[in-house]
C-alpha cells in the first residue's frame, strides 16, 4: 500500500520566472504564480512542475563524477531535429552531442538542469 503520491516535481533556481517561461516554451502550459517565490507550470498532463526560488543556488554538472546531476527531466517528443531547435531557441544549452544517432539528446535549461529530448 502506498504511504503518499507524487505532488510536483520541484526545480530549485535562481529566478522561477526565467525558468517556469523556458519550461512553458518548451511544454506549454501557463505559468501560476503559488506562493511567494514559487511558480508553477499548469495545464500539462502529467506530474505537475514546479519551480522555487533557491539562494545560493549552483547548477548541476553534467556530467561529473564529483557533482551530482540531481535531477534531471526526459521530455518526450516527436522529433529530435525539431525539438533540439526550439529548446535551443528558449535558451537551453547542448551537454552531449557527440551521438547524433542515439534515442536521446542531453542539454542544461537556463537554470543549468540536465534534461533529455528523447524520441517517441
Amino acid at each position: 500500500m502506498a504511504v503518499a503520491t507524487l505532488g510536483a516535481v520541484v526545480l530549485d533556481c535562481p529566478d522561477p520566472a526565467v525558468l517556469a517561461r523556458f519550461y512553458a516554451g518548451l511544454l506549454g502550459g501557463e505559468i501560476v504564480p503559488a506562493g511567494e517565490d514559487w511558480l508553477e507550470l499548469a495545464g500539462v498532463g502529467g506530474t505537475l512542475l514546479a519551480f522555487q526560488a533557491a539562494p545560493g543556488f549552483v547548477p548541476p554538472r553534467w556530467p561529473s563524477a564529483d557533482g551530482s546531476q540531481q535531477i534531471h527531466l526526459d521530455l518526450t517528443v516527436p522529433d529530435l531535429d525539431t525539438a533540439e531547435k526550439e529548446a535551443l531557441a528558449l535558451g537551453a544549452t547542448m551537454l552531449e552531442a557527440e551521438d547524433r544517432e542515439r534515442s536521446f539528446r542531453v542539454y542544461a535549461d537556463p537554470a543549468g538542469h540536465p534534461f533529455c529530448l528523447c524520441a517517441e
